[in-house]
Parts: C-alpha cells; structure tokens; sequence
C-alpha cells in the first residue's frame, strides 16, 4: 500500500518547547527537494510515529545520516561542519538545520541554481549560505555567544527572532502552534531563495570580475599590486580578500582602479582588513585634499580631480592618470617605507 513520505518536526509542549528556527528551516527545505516534495509534515515526539518517518528532524535523540535521523539535543551530539567535513572551516556546533544543510545542501542548490553539484560556483555559494545564514542558526539555537573577543559567527537575518515571533503568545487562549509554524515554514523559505537569489545573481558575478581582475593585473602593473576594473566598479573588498588567499598571491593589492559613474577613474586604497580603515597603502598625506589643477601640479601627473583627506581614494579624467597616481604612491613607498600605510 502506498505510503507518503513522512518528515518529522519537534511539536510543541504547551509553555515548554515552541517551534524553533531550526526545525522549521529544516523542514522547510527538507521539502525543497524531488523526492520529498509532496512529503507529509508530522511534528510529534511520538517514538512510534517517528520510527515510522522517512526523515526526522530535531527530535528523536538520533544523528544517523545513513537513516535520515537529524537531531542534535542529545548529549552525546558534539558535532560540527568542520568535525564531519574537515575540508570547511566552521567549528560552530551544528543544529538539525546544519545537519539538514550539511547533508543535503549541495543537492537542494543543484536543483535550485541549475549548476551542477560538482560546479565550483554551486561549492562558492554552498560555503557562503552556510555561513552567512545556516551558522548563525546553528549558533542561536545551540545557545553558542557571538562574541569573545572575536565574533565567533555573524548575523545577518535575525530570522530565529522573527520566527520565534510566530508562537503563540503565552497569556494566548489558544496555544496551537500549527499556524504559526506554517506561517513560519513559508518566510524562511522567501527568505532562504531571496539569499541564494542574491548570492547567485550579484555577489557571485562580483567575485567573478574580482577574480578576472586579480589574475590579470600583473598586464596592468609588473608590480602585481595594482587591479583594474575595466567595466566599472563592483564590491570588491570582501572577494579580494578571499581571492587573495585562494590564488596564493604573495605581495598585497594596494590599489583598484575603476570608473564612476560619471566615467571618471577612481583608484582606492585596499583596506588592511574588512573591518578597519587603515589601508595597506594610503595616497600621499601631501595630496590629501588638494584638487584639480593644484593637484595636477602638485603631482605632476594630468588630469588629477581630488584625493580625499582620508587618503584613501582619489579621482582622475583618465584611466591612464589613475594607474600614474598609484604607480607613483608604490614609487614613493619604496623610497620611504614610513609613510606606507595610514
């Protein structure tokens, strides 16, 4: 007789355990894939039903992949992305939404981006999803602190506040979880495809251009420190210095050219970190806030538009000017080492 496939969910106990995040992004892309799309949603802790169902999440006391059990509350649980894939970085312990993702990420992304599963860019957007959306998950529901000292994990959804916003109030008459749960399966989903949308369709064409750029900048500058953006700026900071470390390149990128929109040329300092302003190499201090023609003369290279007080970035008319303002920062470097970075 013909069964449909069952995925099991934590229910909730009145005023003891509401649904959470974990069980509901579980669940939620659980669903996504073929052969569980039409699956039967059941949230218990029944020991009967749950030995019935094809899948279990965040319930049940079991992490046995082999049999699609994907709970993490039980104290012999100890498990991260890094401890079952030690090829990826992250010590954060998993949750079942971890479990969900580490287990059948790469497959749910094939069939949501079209790429194929051994795709390096489906493996691009698998790392990024997971850690910036999955970890803080993991995270949150382990009760792990962001922070000591450094932060240990970012947030960038608080989708585990607002999916907790959907339980029942605890004065409320009633105390059925089941449409907030709903409710709450259908926003992570929006939200889930909303980010792989992002990712897939700007943050993965940027990383693209940054990666073309960086491997082709030594044609720009024999110094290797100079990128150029031929079609235009893009974020870049964050791809850089993730390319950097991939590409193996061993002296630092000080410098990006690219146009504005008004097609001017901008050439901008390399931060040394995502989160600082201090530059690997600042313009010259005797440039900042001079402009036009003053800095023209000053420099001695044409068509010079500003450089901003800060040092950080500067204009010119040409592509030509900009690489010369750079080239001539690199020049002044080496003859003063001092004055590098501000």
């Amino acid at each position: 007789m013909f069964r449909p496939l069952r995925i099991s969910a934590a229910a909730s106990d009145v005023h003891q355990h509401s649904f959470c995040f974990c069980c509901t992004y579980s669940s939620t892309n659980s669903c996504r894939l073929p052969e569980y799309k039409d699956s039967e949603i059941i949230r218990t802790r029944d020991p009967a039903l749950l030995a019935d169902c094809d899948i279990v999440v965040d319930v049940g006391g079991e992490f046995d992949p082999k049999r699609h059990r994907y709970d993490h509350h039980q104290r012999t649980f100890v498990e991260s992305f890094h401890s079952l894939c030690p090829e990826k970085p992250w010590v954060t312990k998993l949750s079942s939404a971890g479990l969900v993702y580490l287990h059948f990420g790469h497959q749910l992304l094939a069939q949501l981006t079209q790429l194929k599963e051994d795709d390096r860019q489906l493996e691009v957007l698998y790392d990024k999803l997971y850690e910036n959306f999955v970890e803080e998950v993991d995270a949150i529901d382990n009760g792990i602190s962001q922070y000591e000292g450094e932060a240990r994990y970012s947030i960038s959804s608080m989708l585990s506040a607002r999916v907790g916003h959907l339980n029942p109030r605890w004065n409320s008459k009633s105390q059925d979880t089941e449409e907030g749960f709903k409710k709450a399966m259908k926003m992570v989903g929006e939200e889930f495809l909303d980010r792989l949308d992002f990712y897939q369709s700007s943050w993965l064409p940027a990383r693209t251009v940054v990666e073309e750029a960086i491997k082709q900048r030594h044609q720009v500058d024999p110094s290797g420190e100079v990128v150029l953006f031929s079609q235009g700026g893009c974020p870049w900071k964050e791809h850089l210095f993730a390319l950097e470390k991939e590409l193996q390149v061993e002296t630092p990128i000080k410098f990006v050219l690219y146009t504005d929109q008004n097609g001017q040329w901008r050439v901008q300092c390399v931060p040394a970190g995502l989160n600082t302003f201090q530059n690997r190499l600042s313009l010259p201090e005797e440039w900042r806030g001079v402009r036009d023609e003053a800095l023209s003369e000053l420099s001695g290279i044409k068509g010079c538009i500003f450089v901003h007080a800060g040092g950080f970035i500067g204009g010119n008319k040409t592509q030509e000017g900009a690489l010369e303002m750079a080239r001539r920062t690199l020049q002044a470097a080496v003859q003063s080492p001092a004055n590098g970075s501000s």
